[in-house]
């Protein structure tokens, strides 16, 4: 197998692992039962604290591990994460579980957008078709969530999925290893929820379910996550996002009975199909050019 094959199948291997932490992210926020500071002082803080022992034990055992923060590209890189961190638990306590993550996998077509702006890649016409079908998804969730009044938590969806959109187009731009700086910076988070704490009192009726999900489901699911980008593509990533998507609404429907309305069923259906189709698209035309150039430079 050639080094770059090689490099494409690590990557999808990493992403795919990332994408599995995420989908149980969710219900581990709903199970601990708390007021939303107090779970973001939870989460953040075990995150850091994990990452800083793993990154501590990586340079004692000798190797050589990616900086937290590499350089002024990572500094933007961990500010759009730690923003989309804040819009995400914020969506998670003023809308449904099915419409956060639905409109959430909506990062994959910001993500084709912003590296048609800002990298001068033009998307395909399939992308702008895929693209307008999964704006008519998201608008199908939004109009029904200005009904049920879940408005504001959809809008802090999608801010959130602009954000971790542009966190992924720098990393892709850069070439760096970001799967550090993912984790660190939920240090901003962190602080912003301590002084919250401080005015409004701490409330967590279960606190060993944020303490595991930041210790050890969000470092694997982030550092796999922000690693990906170095060896797939933004699309591919974000084509594991969709586990998220499709298995977060599962496990809370299963543990806590919430079923989703009947517009964010038809919307997430559109946004699923959608980007299933695109993502496997994306692969096969992928794959297709990878033969083709291997046809042309034989080793």
């Amino acid at each position: 197998m050639s080094a770059p094959a090689s490099d494409h199948t690590k990557g999808l291997v990493i992403t795919a692992i990332g994408g599995m932490a995420l989908t149980v992210d969710i219900p581990l926020i709903r199970l601990a039962d708390g007021e939303p500071w107090s779970i973001l002082l939870l989460r953040c803080g075990a995150t850091v604290a994990a990452t800083l022992v793993i990154w501590t034990l990586w340079r004692l055992l000798g190797g050589r591990p990616p900086a937290l923060v590499p350089g002024r590209v990572g500094l933007a890189v961990a500010g759009l994460y730690a923003i989309s961190t804040l819009t995400f638990m914020t969506a998670v306590y003023n809308t449904s579980t099915a419409n956060l993550v639905f409109i959430l996998a909506f990062n994959t077509m910001f993500a084709a957008l912003l590296s048609w702006i800002f990298l001068k890649e033009r998307p395909r016409p399939a992308t702008l078709i895929a693209m307008a079908l999964m704006m008519v998804g998201v608008l199908v969730i939004v109009g029904d969530g200005i009904s049920s009044g879940n408005l504001f938590g959809d809008l802090m969806a999608l801010s959130s999925a602009f954000f971790i959109a542009c966190a992924i187009t720098i990393t892709r731009a850069s070439g760096a290893e970001m799967g550090f700086t993912a984790l660190i910076a939920v240090v901003a988070p962190f602080l912003v929820a301590l002084a919250m704490v401080g005015q409004v009192g701490y409330a967590v009726e279960a606190p060993w379910w944020i303490l595991f999900n930041g210790a050890v489901v969000m470092p694997i699911a982030f550092f796999c996550l922000a690693t990906g980008p170095r060896y797939i593509s933004g699309p591919e990533v974000a084509m594991f996002y969709l586990l998220e998507t499709v298995l977060a609404p599962v496990w809370v429907w299963l543990i806590f009975t919430e079923v989703p309305s009947r517009a964010s069923m038809i919307g997430g259906s559109i946004l699923i199909v959608t980007l299933v189709g695109h993502s496997i698209w994306q692969l096969q035309s992928g794959r297709r050019r990878r033969a083709a150039a291997a046809v042309r430079h034989p080793v």
